[in-house]
């Protein structure tokens, strides 16, 4: 087929058709809905998709068309490394030389892949193709579009402090890029806070092309009847060396609402139908890839492109039930009862691990934790106190402000009779601080020092309520700091943040015990507010005893 010219250059499908019959690839419609949204997206547009896709492939081929529609068209394309950024740089000359309808834009001969021109480009300073590493400098260059293919990737994002490093660089294409120029982002997701959700929210063009369309899954599948929203083409068992490919009539039957299993599979079932790419990837295929992924984590990212880290995720918050309710002080049949919802609270542990706020030390963490007649905890809260320890009114006695008033302000709304202080590093001379100002409110103080590993004490503390499904949680910790805590935690790792689950974690391995005593309005204190009993009791007896 002869190049269109002029005007009437060619649509992107039609440029990625031509070079696909010189290549003769057989092209799924994927790769064709994948290129009209490339052409067509926005200013900020990202793509996920499966592993095995081509994006990349795909990607140079899109760059090529765009030399080929405008030679003065300028990419910065940005990779993990220098050399995944040059991969891409490479296949771009590939196409340029060998597509029928790019004749003559770059030399026969090969070239740097750094930095390069195509015939037609109109600015000496600047490339038209400038591959570089998402951690290497580009200041001093200008760009029409800026690329980042599989820049979000395990080495990239280990913890918080290389996420915030990545993101940095990202901030400095706002830089290079000319008004009105295109900012994309080609890749999948390796961590729950991926930057692929943040340019989401940002309003990005998407498009999300996951291996499969429709998924289902059974956590810990011990019966043999489940209901299921769809008909599956495939049931995988478990992940890993050990995954199997359910076999229809004979390890399973669909029934008219879902599947019924000729024995319980006693283990992690996962159900799908919709296959993107059934011609390449077959059922022996996909068995294949689903033994060789380590954890279920990384199927699920690299393949339906859900927002997790690929390694083992020891204390994953969406394990903890989510509610949005307060304690309520209620009085019924001569006794004070918290309520929690419709919830009776019969218990409740708060833990501080005090800090004074030096550079790189932790957060002043506090947390709270309910309980109820049943054993459920309640992680109630998990705040942060900041700046001084007190700050006084010019009397020198009227506190106003500081940590201890912000502790007042978050323990005495909640009714909680006691408070445990970790002594290892400042709680050390901050207990009688704190007792003599608690002590007004009824709320007794505790010194704890903690001498197990940090890292057990949370593994210890988490893991038996969050497999049980007894851990609740307070939508204002999953979404504050504690969640990204919970689900960045890795128990190899001694230098992490984890102020508000230690804290935490401590508040839970008190729990079921019940300190403090009845407490009503402290005498000879009329500033004092005084604090409800609602901790249940045996009652009162009398005992005849014989002589």
């Amino acid at each position: 087929m002869s190049a269109p010219s002029g005007k009437n250059k060619a649509s992107l499908v039609a440029f990625f058709l031509e070079w696909a019959e010189v290549k003769r690839w057989d092209v799924p419609a994927i790769h064709v809905q994948a290129c009209h949204w490339l052409e067509n997206c926005g200013d900020l547009a990202v793509l996920r998709c499966f592993r095995g896709f081509g994006k990349s492939t795909l990607l140079a081929v899109y760059n090529a068309w765009r030399y080929y529609r405008d030679p003065t068209h300028r990419i910065l394309h940005q990779g993990a490394d220098d050399q995944m950024a040059y991969k891409t740089s490479r296949d771009t000359q590939h196409v340029l030389r060998n597509h029928p309808w790019t004749t003559g834009m770059l030399p026969d001969r090969p070239g740097p892949v750094e930095q390069w021109w195509v015939e037609g480009s109109d600015d000496p300073r600047n490339a038209s193709m400038f591959a570089k590493g998402i951690t290497s400098t580009t200041t001093s260059s200008r760009a029409d579009e800026c690329q980042n293919d599989d820049v979000e990737v395990p080495k990239n994002i280990s913890n918080p402090e290389a996420r915030e490093k990545m993101r940095n660089r990202l901030g400095e294409q706002v830089h290079i890029m000319v008004p009105g120029a295109k900012q994309m982002f080609i890749g999948t997701p390796h961590t729950h806070d991926s930057l692929y959700d943040e340019q989401e929210k940002l309003g990005a063009d998407c498009l999300t092309i996951r291996m499969f369309e429709r998924e289902h899954r059974i956590e810990e599948a011990a019966k043999t009847r489940y209901g299921v929203p769809f008909v599956p083409d495939l049931v995988f068992f478990g992940i890993g060396k050990s995954a199997r490919l359910l076999v229809a009539g004979v390890d399973y039957r669909n029934t008219q609402d879902g599947i019924e299993f000729a024995e319980p599979p006693m283990g992690l079932v996962d159900c799908y139908a919709g296959c993107a790419w059934p011609e390449r990837f077959d059922h022996a295929e996909l068995l294949k890839r689903r033994r060789k992924t380590r954890t279920i984590n990384e199927w699920d990212s690299q393949y339906q492109l859900h927002s997790k880290p690929v390694g083992e995720q020891r204390l994953n918050p969406e394990r903890m039930v989510a509610y949005n309710a307060e304690p309520v002080i209620r009085h019924a049949n001569g006794e004070t009862l918290l309520m929690l919802g419709d919830v009776r609270i019969v218990g409740c542990k708060a833990r501080w691990d005090c800090s004074l706020g030096k550079i790189k030390s932790d957060a002043s963490a506090v947390s709270v934790v309910f309980t109820d007649e049943v054993g459920r905890l309640y992680w109630h809260r998990a705040e942060a106190m900041t700046g001084e320890l007190e700050e006084f009114d010019d009397d020198g006695r009227t506190l106003i402000g500081g940590q201890i008033k912000q502790l007042i302000d978050l323990l005495t709304p909640l009714q909680v009779p006691s408070i445990t202080i970790e002594t290892n590093g400042p709680g050390g001379f901050l207990v009688p601080i704190a007792r003599k100002h608690l002590k007004r409110y009824g709320i007794a103080v505790t010194p704890d020092f903690e001498r197990e590993n940090k890292q057990q004490r949370i593994l210890d503390a988490f893991e038996p309520p969050l497999s049980s499904g007894f851990l609740w949680a307070h939508v204002s910790v999953i979404d504050g700091p504690a969640g990204k805590q919970m689900a960045d935690f890795d128990p190899m790792q001694r230098n992490q943040p984890d102020d508000y689950i230690d804290s935490a974690a401590g508040a839970i391995a008190a729990t079921p015990v019940r300190v403090g005593k009845v407490i009503g309005q402290v005498s000879g204190n009329p500033n004092g507010k005084g604090r409800e009993d609602w901790r249940p009791s045996a009652g009162v007896h009398e005992v005849e005893l014989e002589a």
